[in-house]
């Protein structure tokens, strides 16, 4: 499973807005790996640098020094829409002059393919595969008095999922999708303002956390302060795997700090599947409180059993399967002297495909583990994700393919056990209906095609460049 992007913009005439830029987006670094950029302006020109890779290695002092101004924008990337090159790699800049704008996206737009023939016959040109680059040239197509006007008429044609920072000469802009799908927060720095997809990444740069940006909100920020422009009240759809796993731990969402969340999803999972064990212990690093919670309500001792190599990217971060499972093997290393003749609960956040978990678990039993019983705190994935996460086509999610007692027969354990939905909701403590829970239901906040292609924009690009 991929994370979603990680999107950041500042507005700060006193400060150095790249560098600020730079480590926010170090602390954004697990929603994408795939590529990093940098906007900024002074007023009168808008000035980008992007790069395949992580943050630290595609900016050096060098290139921050280039990217003067008092607006800024950022972005993480992994791809949903689009493959793995650099011109993917956002910010994309569009539009010419003063029209021009800049825009950082994190989500999935499901009627990308009709916006950009729509958009191709018009004229407008596209330089990449996204569907990001579909919603900058829309807002420049649409009619308006001013930039606020155009992004609200691009919004009523936009189907999906997208939090957003916009950058014009002079302005900075926060858009957020009706439904809410991905978190997006307003903070402050040193009489500027800052924008970000985690309040971890305001943490990171000292800024204070302000308030979330609402579902439908416009947020504009310029010389004449900040000015929000609310949505209408409507369905909501806040991702639930933001809470299992793609957010940090450090980040609030709604108010709800995700670390001890995270921790109550492993007591549910020791309320719901108790099991006699000697030790547990949760996949690091994104089932640790898990692990912990679990440990608490069972009395089971909590212990480490596997030691993660941190300088080893997220598993599934990487969009190619060899990768992926060569990953598991650089990932982790067992400690056979803790494990040697001892039944086992693994907490984990979730099986996708359940192309990791048997590795685990053979890792695990080959260092002596006597059971394994895995605990995993996503209910069972039936259903794949259209707004911005890359969780694999339905028939390649095992959970839509064979049952719990044929998964835990495939995966080598001696039992497993899901965290219902019901638990989930109970352990995140937050109203049920404010959460897009299409990943477990299928029933999909809007209307979507079950079979899509995140390179289908690259090979309608092809077609029409042939």
């Amino acid at each position: 499973m991929h994370e979603s992007c990680g999107v950041f913009g500042v507005y700060a005439p006193n400060e150095d807005v790249a560098r600020l830029t730079f480590f926010a987006l170090f602390a954004l670094q697990h929603r994408g790996q795939e590529s990093s950029g940098i906007a900024t302006s002074d007023g009168s020109k808008i000035r980008v640098y992007t790069g395949m890779g992580r943050v630290s290695n595609v900016f050096s002092e060098e290139s921050l020094s280039q990217l003067g101004g008092h607006i800024a924008i950022g972005h993480n990337r992994y791809s949903t829409a689009g493959s793995s090159r650099v011109s993917n790699a956002q910010p994309f800049v569009v539009g010419d002059g003063a029209s021009s704008i800049a825009i950082a996206h994190n989500g999935n737009i499901i009627n990308a393919n009709y916006l950009h023939e729509e958009l191709d016959e018009k004229g407008y040109t596209f330089h990449s595969s996204t569907d990001s680059e579909v919603i900058a040239n829309l807002i420049l197509s649409c009619p308006g008095n001013g930039w606020v006007d155009k992004i609200r008429y691009a919004m009523r044609r936009i189907q999906g999922a997208y939090s957003l920072t916009l950058m014009t000469h002079r302005e900075l802009f926060a858009v957020r999708d009706p439904l809410g799908v991905r978190p997006l927060c307003l903070g402050s720095v040193d009489g500027g303002w800052v924008i970000a997809s985690e309040t971890c990444a305001l943490d990171h740069i000292g800024a204070e956390i302000i308030r979330e940006i609402e579902p439908g909100e416009i947020v504009s920020i310029s010389e004449n302060g900040v000015v929000s422009y609310p949505g209408e009240p409507g369905r909501r759809g806040l991702c639930i795997f933001e809470y299992i796993y793609f957010a940090r731990p450090d980040s609030v969402i709604n108010g709800r700090l995700l670390y001890p969340a995270r921790q109550d999803m492993g007591a549910g999972l020791a309320r719901e599947h108790p099991v006699t064990a000697d030790l547990v212990m949760g996949v690091p690093d994104s089932a640790t409180a898990a692990g912990i919670g679990y440990a608490r309500e069972s009395g089971v001792p909590l212990g480490e059993g596997l030691i993660k190599n941190r300088y080893v990217g997220r598993t599934f971060i990487e969009p190619d399967q060899r990768i992926r499972d060569l990953g598991v093997k650089l990932k982790f290393n067992p400690l056979p002297q803790v494990l040697d003749g001892k039944r086992l609960v693994v907490v984990d956040d979730s099986i996708v495909r359940g192309t990791t978990t048997p590795s685990v678990v053979k890792l695990l039993k080959r260092a002596g583990a006597k059971e394994v019983h895995m605990r995993i705190c996503a209910p069972p994935i039936r259903y794949p994700c259209f707004f911005g996460v890359d969780m694999a086509t339905r028939h390649e999610l095992i959970a839509s393919q064979k049952s719990i007692p044929e998964i835990c027969n495939f995966i080598g354990a001696d039992t497993l056990g899901y965290l219902s939905i019901d638990g989930l909701i109970k352990a995140i403590a937050l109203p049920r209906d404010i959460f897009c829970l299409a990943c477990f239901t299928g029933d999909y906040p809007i209307p979507v095609q079950l079979e899509m292609d995140k390179l289908a924009l690259e090979t309608m690009r092809g077609r029409h460049h042939s």
